[in-house]
């Protein structure tokens, strides 16, 4: 075993961003947010389970989302992101690691993630298989600052950290 495999645990980040457009609502964290847009993507666009996605894959040196569900694929058209997160999990859990917590912040205006975090939070909790307590999920403005500043779209930051173990 090398000493970068020997290790007990393992740090990753993902980021993700995407455009406003047509639409009723928004997913974060695989909860349906009623928002006056929608998100301009491939699959559903939760930001969120993206940027933890990369996270995940970041940790175990997997690359990133694109290169396991990329955009180019047809089957990933209008894709719940909860799939490709219980995927990362199971990849995660194949080469001997588990989450052992999320850090995320959802980065935008709007809409507003504070009323929505318990049920984000019972979201992810349920596909990584964590207790509640071990997932936080915040929110920040830009201070109308960029893109997200603007209201053209939102943009997510994950942090996790992998143990080893099942």
């Amino acid at each position: 075993m090398t000493a970068s495999a020997s290790g007990s645990i393992r740090i990753g980040q993902g980021f993700d961003v995407h455009a406003f457009g047509p639409g009723d609502h928004v997913v974060l964290g695989g909860v349906r947010v009623p928002h006056t847009q929608g998100i301009v993507a491939h699959s559903d666009g939760d930001v969120l389970i993206h940027a933890l996605c990369d996270a995940i894959l970041g940790a175990l040196a997997l690359g990133d989302i694109g290169r396991h569900f990329p955009p180019s694929d047809p089957q990933w058209k209008g894709a719940d992101s909860r799939r490709f997160l219980v995927h990362c999990v199971a990849l995660a859990a194949e080469r001997g690691w588990r989450v052992g917590n999320v850090d995320a912040t959802v980065i935008g205006e709007r809409p507003k993630v504070g009323p929505h975090a318990p049920a984000i939070r019972e979201s992810l909790a349920a596909d990584l298989g964590l207790a509640i307590d071990a997932i936080s999920v915040k929110a920040t403005t830009t201070e109308g600052l960029g893109f997200t500043g603007r209201g053209e779209g939102l943009a997510a930051m994950a942090v996790v950290l992998l143990e080893r173990g099942a």
